[in-house]
């Protein structure tokens, strides 16, 4: 061997092992223990690298002995016990193979270093070295096939080689020898193949020859044909023993194989071989291994099997000899569509769309229907190949395109009819979905012509005579502004997932091309959709959308002007005629597009929307002074002054209205509103936006140029006059009224806060407003009672009442978010957070991600201030359950359960910079000491102090400190417990439990060598009596410097097989979280210190009620929690720090060995 392959192939620790019964008869997900048993050897011995030696000699004389003198093999239908024929009969000469042995031996010998070999090294180099040695394998077969293949003595010592290299425990050997083997029998398959056809040729050539008259015949021609006819039959025999062997040898057992990679060759070559040589190979001996392995669990395995019958159910020709398989396996095929690999399930479809094309009727209408849904699937490449199958199963026989002369012709307008009423059929009655542009998107890769047939969409919109409905006549709407969003602007829907970062130039030109075509073609005729539709909101709300896909240059270079003036008129008239809020906005959003200054028709735009605002204005005005002057107003004057009033605000949102001057009137009908409570509340709403937007328009003219101080002051005073109507709105009587001054109020004060002078603007500094404390308390009272309200079941989201449920978890997320980034920009006191922070837990589920957020924002501004208002929370929390409760039975309760797990929670947000958190974290504990003993029992009395059960909640963040810190916050506690009276014999729960989590005892396992790790599984352990020498030396590293000690990695072998000592069957905790742990009680002068004898005593009893009971759940709990910033799942899954900084010291997770992990131990999966 080269020394590059063995410097490849160095570092594996493995043995040979010649038996392939005890390996290749197991399926490969039970065969992990069988190839794994001898992994754990650290050095080779003699005998073990001998295997091989006398496995290969045994083979080959074993094939010489039993080798037939010419019989016919069995390749086609492989039986079992068939062997390899060969041509001659005479004994074959014994390979010298001691050389081969030797290199095999200091190949395997130099596998110690590390677990890469050819196939699997890095770099790229060794990337191109599969496909030079695949090539290598079939460029020898080929230049053998005309004299050494059908020697006897090479091919055959080569396939004993690799037969046995490849049942090999040595995972290198294993996988090069199967990929060569199996490359091997591709060559000899095609060799095969071209015997084949030799023999077809022999076989004419024959008959026609013998065919010709008797002076015409030449025997001398007959006898060498029907030589050269048993020559091509020996050799095919030769061939078909030896493909024969390399199957049976390999194949056979190495499909199976663990190694995901090995199986995946094993299936990809036999579909070649199928494909190629199918007279032979595609019969249901063969197919059934494909089917079996459709069922593997490796995507790569899966992939290989779909592609392999693609390539059969692709041939037309060989589907005949499929049906079989077909009616075996057709359920799982058809099941794979859901496959939770996206590339697989893409294939099953694909492999699908075949079986549809090329064998008529296999597939069910259930088969079927249980594909169609896939059309509205999030990934595209899977919902544009469900697409395809759902257009030849339905589409394409009733709209196929038929072809003259090798063209295809254009299709007729029947056709195309009848395309969109099957589309519009499958849209309405299978009720998957209630958006029609993800069924576009998924058609449109296999049937974007006919979506792009603007022509008839807009003849079936358009005709009299039509007999669609009115679903149908919204669905073909949406279907006609999915389909020209999609050719203008080639995006996806929302939420559909694409691999592609962009377009190529020739479909940039394509869609160019299509948007002036849809431009030309729909100038005219939106008018003519906006007027037959403008009656109907739902209709006309996507018409006006159309105008963004629009190339509006067309307008003037088409000299389309007259079409402009009728759309500008309809617009007027849809935005006078409807009320709704998408109307409104589509409605002002095309009216923006078209009033761009670049264009040449802008004047006209322009004085279109003047028109109209005036319009609006003059009712405005007219109505508001009858509102000012009468105090009552009936229905219709209500609803007209809110209607005007909403038009108005979708139009100031888009455009610029400040020179029609509408904040005073909205700013005098919002104080009536404040001073008398008389104005209806749909009124309100609309004003309050008025003004809003009044504001930020004028902030915008003062941005873009140099303000005076005047128009500074009159700007600010506008926006505190705000202010107070909106802090004045938060207790209104309607809720609506309320949440809209609450958003507009939060809105307003981001974006006055100082953040508005940044970028050399300092010239806004007296623009700059700072909320005073009422209004803060004000915004915090409003987050607590219409935020942090008990959160509802939602049900399955069908009802209407499920949907108005979501929309309002929606607006109340809304809300959370506002005040959460007042906070973060530093317009509301950061101790504020401490009302959001306190629901962590609690509102997980609804606003669990945004609390999460504005947590790792608040740490990474200040840590130590995001730590004060932490602890803050916590006591928030435990004052309002003990003013509710009472001190007796409080830690019972399960609101005080609700507590620990935030408790848990907030100290898992710390993260795993240990060092970095150090004097927070401390600082937090004595600060939550000093408020477990703020308030003390009266005198004389035995009750615990009311705040004592706080150290409770403190202890879950006991894990974090180090062990001299906890020594000293023991020093701090006992000083502290002197000042209070506590009657003998009858310790305090909660300084139990508190003193148990700080006790330095339980964290042995990382500063002493002799202490085995735990393993994941927590189990339950009795009292244990610590060594002397234990104790003694964990007092001595209670002594040593603030830095801690690296824990001692030990050998993970060692740990399988070492018993853990002390250990003792237990009952089992009710608690889920408390399930398994392990408990160590307090040594030597740390438990008698604080506590006296009896109050760590662990019972042996942990079913019974009382203290015993209490403490020992708290043992076993905090004996989990003690490993020092060994972060859980839970820590690494929620908390990411993203400030990290350089730390010397590691999480002990990331030094320990894991003695689930297979790599650590030494053990190779094959």
């Amino acid at each position: 061997i080269s020394s590059p392959l063995q410097r490849a192939m160095g570092g594996a620790k493995r043995v040979l092992s010649a038996s392939s019964s005890s390996s290749a008869s197991l399926p490969f997900d039970d065969r992990d223990s069988s190839h794994t048993s001898e992994g754990n050897s650290d050095s080779l011995s003699a005998d073990e690298g001998s295997d091989f030696e006398d496995n290969f000699n045994r083979s080959v004389r074993k094939r010489a002995a039993k080798r037939p003198p010419k019989t016919t093999p069995v390749a086609k239908h492989p039986k079992k016990g068939s062997r390899v024929v060969h041509r001659h009969s005479r004994k074959q000469p014994e390979p010298p193979a001691n050389d081969l042995f030797s290199a095999v031996k200091a190949a395997k010998s130099d596998m110690q270093d590390s677990g890469d070999y050819p196939l699997t090294a890095p770099g790229p180099s060794w990337k191109k070295f599969q496909g030079s040695f695949c090539e290598f394998v079939r460029t020898l077969v080929c230049q053998c096939q005309y004299s050494l293949l059908y020697d006897g003595f090479p091919m055959d010592n080569l396939i004993s080689l690799l037969t046995g290299l490849s049942d090999s425990q040595v995972r290198a050997f294993r996988h090069t020898s199967t990929l060569a083997a199996m490359k091997l029998m591709t060559s000899l398959v095609r060799v095969a193949l071209q015997l084949s056809l030799h023999q077809d040729n022999n076989q004419r050539q024959y008959e026609a020859e013998r065919n010709k008259g008797p002076g015409q015949r030449s025997p001398e021609r007959l006898e060498s044909l029907l030589e050269k006819r048993k020559e091509l039959q020996e050799h095919q025999e030769e061939i078909e023993g030896m493909m024969n062997a390399l199957f049976r040898g390999v194949f056979v057992h190495r499909y199976r194989d663990v190694l995901p990679e090995i199986r995946a060759i094993c299936i990809e070559e036999i579909g070649c071989w199928m494909q190629s040589y199918s007279t032979s190979f595609l019969t249901d001996s063969y197919l059934k291994y494909i089917g079996w392995t459709l069922h593997d669990k490796h995507r790569e395995v899966r992939l290989k099997c779909l592609k392999a019958l693609k390539g059969l159910y692709g041939n037309q020709d060989l589907t005949t000899r499929l049906e079989l398989f077909t009616s075996r396996f057709k359920d799982r095929m058809v099941s794979m569509v859901m496959d939770r690999e996206y590339d697989v399930a893409v294939e099953a479809v694909r492999l699908l769309i075949l079986i549809l094309k090329n064998m008529e009727g296999v597939l069910t209408d259930t088969d079927c229907e249980s594909i169609y849904p896939v059309v509205y699937a999030s990934n595209r490449a899977l919902a544009s190949a469900a697409g395809e199958f759902l257009y030849w199963k339905l589409f394409y026989p009733e709209c196929e395109i038929r072809t003259m002369g090798g063209r295809e012709r254009r299709q007729s307008p029947g056709a195309q009819r009848t395309f969109f009423q099957l589309l519009l059929s499958f849209f309405v009655e299978s009720e998957l979905h209630d958006h029609a542009a993800y069924l576009v998107d998924s058609l449109w890769d296999c049937a974007g012509a006919q979506l792009k047939d603007w022509e008839s969409l807009t003849s079936l919109l358009l005709e009299k005579d039509q007999n669609l409905g009115d679903v149908q006549e919204s669905t073909l709407i949406e279907i006609l502004v999915s389909s020209a969003r999609q050719a203008s602007e080639g995006h996806p829907p929302v939420g559909r997932v694409t691999g592609r970062k962009g377009l190529t130039s020739k479909e940039r030109k394509t869609q160019a091309d299509d948007r002036v075509k849809l431009t030309e073609h729909l100038i005219p005729l939106l008018p003519q959709l906006l007027a037959k539709f403008s009656a109907d909101a739902e209709k006309v709300t996507p018409l006006l959308q159309l105008l963004s896909c629009f190339d509006l240059h067309i307008y003037c270079t088409g000299r389309l002007e007259k079409h402009l003036e009728l759309l500008l008129k309809q617009l007027q008239e849809v935005v006078v005629k409807h009320t709704e809020p998408a109307v409104l906005e589509a409605g002002a959003h095309a009216l923006y597009l078209l009033c761009n200054p670049e264009f040449t028709f802008f004047s006209r735009a322009d004085f279109a929307r003047s028109q109209l605002v005036d319009l609006l204005t003059d009712r405005f005005q007219q109505e508001l002074e009858e509102l000012l002057q009468s105090s009552f107003l009936d229905e219709d004057e209500v609803y007209n002054l809110a209607t005007t009033l909403k038009r108005l605000s979708a139009f100031y949102n888009a455009h610029d209205l400040t020179r029609w001057e509408l904040y005073e009137p909205c700013y005098q009908l919002l104080q009536k509103a404040v001073d008398t409570g008389e104005v209806p509340h749909q009124v309100i709403l609309p004003a309050l936006t008025l003004v809003y937007f009044s504001i930020l328009w004028t902030l915008t003219h003062i941005s873009k140029s140099d303000a005076s101080q005047k128009q500074l002051s009159s700007l600010r005073e506008r926006m505190v006059t705000f202010c107070e109507l909106c802090q004045s709105c938060l207790s209104d009587v309607d809720t609506e009224i309320r949440e809209q001054a609450f958003v507009l109020l939060s809105d307003l004060l981001l974006i006055f806060s100082p953040q508005m002078i940044v970028g050399g603007r300092d010239f806004l500094r007296p623009l700059v407003f700072f909320p005073e404390a009422t209004l803060q308390s004000e915004l915090a009272s409003f987050l607590m009672d219409h935020v942090f309200i008990q959160p509802g079941d939602l049900g399955s989201g069908d009802s209407q009442e499920d949907h108005l449920q979501i929309e309002r978890l929606h607006q109340r997320r809304r809300l959370l978010a506002g005040f959460c980034k007042l906070l973060l920009y530093g317009v509301l006191e950061m101790d504020a957070a401490s009302d959001v922070f306190k629901h962590y837990n609690k509102f997980y589920n609804d606003y669990g991600d945004i609390i999460k957020e504005t947590l790792t924002r608040a740490r990474q501004i200040d840590r130590s201030h995001c730590s004060r208002i932490l602890l803050l929370s916590l006591k928030q929390l435990y004052t309002e359950l003990l003013q509710e409760h009472g001190p007796q039975g409080l830690n019972e309760l399960p609101a005080f359960i609700e507590m620990r797990d935030l408790a848990r929670r907030f100290a898992l947000s710390f993260g795993p910079q240990q060092l970095q958190n150090r004097d927070l974290v401390v600082i937090l504990h004595k600060e939550g000491i000093k408020f477990s003993l703020s308030e003390l029992p009266p005198a004389g009395s035995s009750d615990q102090p009311p705040n004592l059960a706080f150290l409770e909640l403190l202890s879950e963040f006991s894990p974090r400190l180090f062990h001299q810190d906890k020594q000293l916050l023991l020093s701090y506690l006992e000083k502290c417990l002197k000042h209070i009276s506590q009657a003998p014999g009858h310790p305090w729960g909660p300084v139990t439990a508190y003193c148990h989590s700080l006790s330095p005892v339980e964290n042995t396992a990382e500063t002493s060598p002799q202490v085995l790790p735990r393993s994941k599984k927590r189990r339950v352990e009795g009292p244990a009596k610590p060594n002397r020498e234990d104790i003694s030396s964990q007092e001595e590293i209670l002594q040593l410097n603030s830095i801690p000690p690296t824990p001692t990695l030990t050998s993970t072998a060692v740990k399988s097989r070492q018993p853990p000592w002390g250990l003792e069957e237990m009952e089992e905790e009710d608690d889920s979280e408390l399930d398994f742990a392990q408990g160590q009680p307090l040594a030597g002068t740390q438990r008698s210190r604080f506590l006296g004898p009896q109050s760590i005593q662990t019972p042996h009893n942990l079913s019974g009620p009382g203290l015993g009971n209490q403490l020992m759940r708290l043992n076993l709990m905090e004996e989990d929690e003690e490993k020092q910033f060994e972060i859980q799942d839970e820590s690494s899954e929620e908390w990411q720090d993203t400030d990290m900084q350089a730390s010397t010291y590691s999480s002990p997770r990331e030094r320990r060995l894991d003695l689930l992990d297979s790599t650590e131990l030494d053990i190779e999966d094959f």
